[in-house]
Parts: C-alpha cells; sequence; structure tokens
C-alpha cells in the first residue's frame, strides 16, 4: 500500500515561514497529481494546492496564492508547500494527497491520504 507521511509543521509567528514535506513510500505511484489540503477545527477539508506529475501545472486556492508555493522532486517522492506570510487563518491540519492523472481542487479525487501535520499560526 501507498504510504503518504507529512511533516515540517510547527507553531510559527503571523508573517513568518514553514515547509511542509510529503514523502511518498510504499508501492510506486506513476504519473499522480499531489495536493494539499487543510482543515481547522469547526471546518471543512478545503483544498491549498496540487501540482501534476511534471511539475509544469500548478493550482492554488485564492487565499494562499502568493504566498504558498508547491514543488514536487520525484527522485526524491517527495512534494513539498512552501509556506509564506503566513497568517492566523493558515492555522489548520495540512493533509497532503495522492491521485492519479490531472491535478483536481476536489478532494474527493484523491485516493492516497497522509495523516496530517499540524501548522498552528499565532498572531
Amino acid at each position: 500500500q501507498v504510504q503518504l507521511v507529512e511533516s515540517g509543521g510547527g507553531l510559527v509567528q503571523a508573517g513568518g515561514s514553514l515547509r511542509l514535506s510529503c514523502a511518498v513510500s510504499g508501492r510506486v505511484l506513476s504519473n499522480y497529481a499531489m495536493g494539499w489540503f487543510r482543515q481547522a477545527p469547526g471546518k471543512e477539508r478545503e483544498f491549498v494546492a496540487a501540482i501534476n506529475w511534471g511539475g509544469g501545472s500548478t493550482l492554488y486556492a485564492d487565499s494562499v496564492k502568493g504566498r504558498f508555493t508547491i514543488s514536487r522532486d520525484n527522485a526524491k517522492n517527495t512534494v513539498y508547500l512552501q509556506m509564506n506570510s503566513l497568517k492566523s487563518e493558515d492555522t489548520a491540519v495540512h493533509y497532503c494527497a495522492a491521485k492519479p492523472g490531472s491535478i483536481v481542487t476536489r478532494s474527493f479525487g484523491y485516493g492516497y491520504w497522509g495523516q496530517g501535520t499540524q501548522v498552528t499560526v499565532s498572531s
């Protein structure tokens, strides 16, 4: 089975930066898109960013566009989310996910999920 393991979360002050990593292990995945989602207490899971297999296509939620950057290193089987200019509203458990084919913003399209990593932004 495929495993996705997030890391890099933590506590940071508003305006600071964090880089999340998602390592893919287990069964090899080919031609898959990767996405980042987040869920705050009392709220539904929301889309953050996604990247296709080749890395040439990305999607971002309007709330993070210009602040976050998604990237991937297929040789390392790892996807990253660089988060800059963090705001208190970014506080959430962040999940990485994988799906075959093209990138989408709906969480239902992703069949593999990590356990999440907590990002807490203090103001």
